[in-house]
């Protein structure tokens, strides 16, 4: 379980909304070499106006409708630290438009160098002044997001949050 105070990296299935349930009028997006598709997201119970994150996904199938896709989760400056765990739903939004529904399957704490801290614990808390457990059998590259989703990398308050570390 992993509270979202900071940027979180995401597996999961994503689920775009056809054009007749209010989604992208033009389909899915289409995946980019360059660039990630960039987005607005909530977790609910929370709606856009009180828990708005940034998102931006990649490696997705072009054209498909449900599809498995990896990607980031910032939240807004000021927003409240959300749970983000294995299951939950997250609605990408443009503007306030629901546009896409993701399942998250997995999910990473981001070091400050945007790679992601494996845990050996199923659970993440916050805990001050306790470095991290990685895991060094992890196979993949680290996750790292295009220039289109530079702009979330800012600091903001949610940077001061002590680190988070795997629970005992």
């Amino acid at each position: 379980m992993v509270m979202m105070t900071g940027s979180l990296a995401v597996r999961g299935t994503v689920l775009w909304l056809t054009p007749q349930q209010g989604g992208r009028v033009s389909g899915p997006p289409e995946p980019d070499y360059d660039y990630d598709y960039t987005a607005t997201a909530y977790l609910p119970p929370r709606t856009p106006e009180d828990g708005q994150a940034g998102i931006a996904l990649r490696r997705f199938a072009p054209g498909a409708w449900r599809t498995p896709a990896e990607g980031i989760l910032v939240p807004a400056k000021g927003n409240r630290a959300q749970q983000v765990i294995p299951g939950c739903i997250v609605i990408i939004t443009e503007g306030v438009r629901p546009v896409g529904l993701l399942t998250v399957e997995e999910v990473h704490v981001l070091a400050p160098d945007g790679t992601p801290i494996v845990t050996s614990a199923p659970v993440v808390d916050i805990v001050a002044d306790v470095p991290a457990a990685t895991d060094p059998a992890a196979a993949d590259p680290p996750y790292r997001h295009s220039t289109a989703a530079s702009r979330w990398a800012s600091k903001h308050a949610s940077d001061d949050a002590p680190p988070q570390t795997a629970g005992v």
